[in-house]
């Protein structure tokens, strides 16, 4: 399980995140919410050891993350930032082979699993083509079966950190990687990602963080956070929360 623990980060003298307490749970998809600057890609950044914390520690298993091997941490904790790129002209299924180098299973089934990944991210027709010569949707579909190799086929002790996964994807490609994720946690794999769509985030997340200026405004399920009077607060926007026809989550409207 990765958790946090009183944490707080400062960047050039100014605290860009405070009090985050935290705990990623097996099985659920944690979205995290926030206007621009409000500190998600900070919390990420830490959750994964790359942003050091000024204070708290984060930890995974009980073991602060710094105390992990590269390749133990590796075949626990897998992460898609938010932009992924390649200068080299590698074949789609190379660019998501790379996610098996932290393990020793051998081509046969290492090309397994990224025939597999690939098929989950429904980017197989991609595989043999150059990796710059896709769209940038494309190229996130890759990077997302990319991290999914780094876990396949996820169990339960593993976590998946996803910084904006459906920025460049068409709305197809948004729900077909947020079921894809949502299917990789009902395998007991801990999910963390960040969204800017509140009803993608209603949709598909068990729990929700809204952020606002680094700090947590609150937490909880998406009933209790996607509501008029938190959105108005963190966002300035005024919304209509309504009830989704079939599946009964909150469905957000713009007044």
């Amino acid at each position: 399980m990765l958790r946090v623990e009183q944490l707080a980060v400062q960047r050039g003298g100014r605290r860009v995140l405070a009090g985050i307490e935290l705990e990623l749970r097996p099985g659920e998809v944690l979205g995290v919410l926030g206007p621009n600057g409000a500190g998600k890609s900070t919390l990420l950044g830490a959750l994964c050891g790359e942003v050091p914390a000024s204070v708290g520690r984060v930890c995974l298993d009980e073991r602060e993350l710094g105390d992990w091997s590269g390749p133990q941490r590796a075949r626990r904790l897998a992460v898609l930032p938010q932009s992924s790129t390649l200068g080299f002209a590698f074949r789609v299924d190379e660019v998501v082979a790379m996610g098996r180098m932290p393990h020793d299973s051998g081509r046969e089934r290492d090309a397994e699993v990224v025939a597999e990944a690939l098929a989950a991210a429904d980017a197989s027709h991609l595989a043999g083509r150059s990796y710059l010569a896709l769209s940038g949707g494309e190229r996130q579909r890759v990077h997302l079966a990319r991290v999914l190799a780094q876990l396949w086929p996820g169990v339960a002790g593993q976590s998946l950190l996803l910084d904006e996964p459906t920025s460049m994807l068409d709305p197809l490609h948004q729900h077909t990687t947020l079921h894809t994720v949502r299917e990789f946690a009902e395998r007991g794999v801990a999910v963390l990602v960040i969204l800017h769509d509140l009803n993608l985030a209603a949709r598909y997340c068990d729990r929700l963080l809204l952020l606002a200026d680094g700090r947590p405004h609150v937490l909880g399920t998406p009933e209790q956070v996607l509501q008029a009077e938190p959105l108005k607060a963190v966002f300035g926007l005024d919304v209509l929360v309504q009830r989704h026809p079939e599946r009964g989550h909150p469905l957000i409207v713009a007044r």
